[in-house]
């Protein structure tokens, strides 16, 4: 057995699993091997999904694209990967998925939980390596957390914490520690109409905060709702050339065609200084590597080299009952085990698209560019030798005061958010188990998130909202062969 057999995995422990070695003319991965052209499905019939005499249209990621249209369809390591990066890759996906484990424990690599959490794993809020989703009725928020500051700014432009909650509100704790507040949702129904008479509803989001166990927050409390993003594809857009993402934006509207996406400017912990944001909600933060010790620090109470310090405010600590078990080591992830969390994070790969050569899809496509989305949701760029087709310029765009949340976030306004990858979107419902869009999950479904677009997107939202119903649904089919 080898070393990391015990670990759920999700790319070579599958039944029936298909290599396609015929597509490409590429050898096995081995260890003088870096690009390969694997492709790999869970069953054969996925490729009625296919035209395998024309693929270029489905290969999202290139020749590193993989096939599969089940659960597990973001799981899959990157075809460029070695064997040895492969077991890296599933000592990663360890720390991933298993549960961290309240300090001492007897497993010291895992334990350190807390005392403030809001999920137990980095699986817990990325369902199956998806997207997560507002709490039903009855639950607690599990795979979504709310982000907070005051006004103003820091040195480098971050957001203010909250001098008790800090910088992200924490709903679970270890036990004997209180967690810092309950939050509950309501939504209110926003009703509207096409313009060829159907009617539809959407519902916005109303949050209320209660039970501050650590005493009342600031008066003017800025939140902001996240709900976990999509893992698999993140490699590929950390390696777009920072040239190629500037030439789409146009901060000053200059070509006036209502759209200005700008980049947002951060700060990098670890190389102390500003640079480009490309990952979160509001691209407020720079790699993959500071993207992932930031949610072990927020999401998990987990210390690292990068975020040393613990999550609790002194007001916290000195109300906290018991203080014995709050700590699993300084730090309590180390280097080598967050540098694998890190590979993996970057290695999951993109599945193909589905139905690309039907009809209705080609003609939903077609009017996608017409109503100008493409704009923002860019089609093509390079990345690691590949022609990819992440549908997104990773620039931050004003989309109105409907999605608006009041908080700046480095460079970034209440209004502006970064252009959500629509690779994968497709899948949402099979890997994940649900269908909510955009930041807060509001939207059930991909009709819904258009409708809430405004901002830079009113022409386009209008121009949708005038198609007859059977070109609605094409540009839907085409959205979910992505």
């Amino acid at each position: 057995m080898k070393k990391y057999d015990f670990i759920k995995n999700k790319s070579l422990n599958k039944s029936a699993l298909l290599v396609v070695l015929s597509l490409f003319s590429y050898g096995c991965a081995s260890e003088k091997t870096s690009n390969t052209g694997f492709m790999i499905s869970n069953h054969q019939n996925n490729f009625d999904r296919f035209d395998i005499h024309n693929l270029d249209n489905s290969l999202l990621a290139g020749n590193l694209t993989i096939f599969d249209t089940t659960k597990d369809a973001f799981g899959h390591f990157s075809p460029s990967l070695t064997l040895s990066q492969q077991d890296t890759f599933h000592h990663g996906e360890s720390f991933f998925d298993q549960s961290w484990l309240v300090a001492p424990n007897s497993n010291m690599e895992r334990d350190g939980l807390g005392p403030h959490f809001n999920g137990q794993s980095c699986a817990t809020c990325h369902i199956n390596d998806g997207r997560g989703r507002p709490p039903r009725d009855g639950e607690q928020m599990e795979s979504m957390l709310l982000r907070i500051s005051i006004p103003g700014a820091g040195d480098h432009n971050q957001p203010l914490p909250s001098h008790i909650y800090g910088d992200q509100l924490q709903t679970f704790a270890i036990p004997n520690i209180k967690p810092e507040a309950q939050v509950s949702i309501s939504y209110e129904d926003i009703k509207g109409q096409y313009t060829d008479g159907e009617k539809y509803n959407l519902k916005k989001p109303i949050y209320k905060i209660f039970n501050f166990n650590y005493g009342e927050p600031e008066k003017d409390l800025l939140v902001s709702p996240r709900v976990a993003n999509q893992m698999s594809g993140m490699g590929l857009l950390e390696d777009i050339a920072e040239s190629d993402i500037l030439a789409n934006a146009d901060p000053n509207d200059r070509n006036r065609d209502g759209i200005s996406g700008r980049p947002n400017y951060v700060w990098d912990v670890e190389k102390q200084k500003i640079a480009m944001g490309r990952f979160g909600w509001k691209a407020n933060q720079p790699s993959i590597r500071q993207q992932v010790a930031g949610a072990f620090s927020g999401d998990i109470g987990i210390t690292s080299t990068i975020f040393p310090e613990e999550s609790y405010s002194d007001i916290e600590l000195s109300k906290f009952t018991q203080k014995t078990n709050l700590s699993g080591g300084e730090p309590e992830i180390n280097n080598a085990n967050l540098s694998d969390v890190v590979v993996y994070s970057r290695n999951l790969a993109i599945p193909a698209r589905r139905d690309a050569n039907n009809p209705q899809v080609m003609r939903g496509e077609r009017l996608f560019n017409q109503l100008s989305c493409n704009t923002c949701h860019t089609t093509t760029f390079k990345s690691q030798g590949q022609v990819i087709h992440p549908y997104t310029d990773l620039l931050l765009h004003d989309m109105g005061r409907d999605l608006e949340d009041n908080r700046p976030d480095f460079l970034a306004n209440g209004k502006e958010w970064r252009t959500a990858p629509l690779w994968t979107i497709g899948l949402f419902q099979t890997v994940s188990g649900h269908t909510n869009y955009l930041h807060d999950g509001r939207a059930d479904n991909i009709t819904e998130a258009i409708l809430w677009h405004g901002g830079e997107a009113n022409r386009s939202r209008d121009e949708f909202k005038k198609l007859p119903k059977f070109q609605r649904d094409e540009l839907i089919k085409f959205l979910n062969s992505l």
